[in-house]
Parts: C-alpha cells; structure tokens; sequence
C-alpha cells in the first residue's frame, strides 16, 4: 500500500491547516515555509475565510487578491 500524497495547497487542506494553526496566518506561513503575501495569496485564491483577526491585519490584501483575474 503506497502513502497517501497530500497536497498542502489543496483547499480543503489550507483550510483545515488553518484552523490547526488557530487561523492565525502568520503561524500558518511559518509552518508553510512560505512568506506571509504567499500565504495570503494561497487562502484567497482557494476562498478560505479569513478570521476576524486576520480579517483585520490582512483583509485589504486578502481582497485584492481575490479579485485579480485567475488565469
């Protein structure tokens, strides 16, 4: 029986990370390795709710990542 490849990227993935990481993106980038715009960019492009928090520190990035055209 060969392991389950899971792809970190995968929406349902970040999400559940999120919430492991206490939905804060900040502890979630340094989990990912990835530089916290990355992270943000990672979450909004697979539509994973931001908390009120990070809502707050990061939403206007958040946002305006959501609405750039997806190619």
């Amino acid at each position: 029986m060969e392991p389950c490849q899971v792809d970190p990227t995968d929406a349902r993935v970040l999400e559940r990370n999120y919430d492991y990481a206490q939905k804060n993106v900040r502890l979630l980038s340094m989990w990912y390795e990835c530089e916290l715009e990355r992270m943000l960019e990672l979450l909004a492009e697979n539509d994973v709710e931001l908390s009120a928090n990070d809502e707050r520190l990061f939403g206007t990035y958040y946002r305006s990542v959501q609405q750039r055209p997806r190619v």
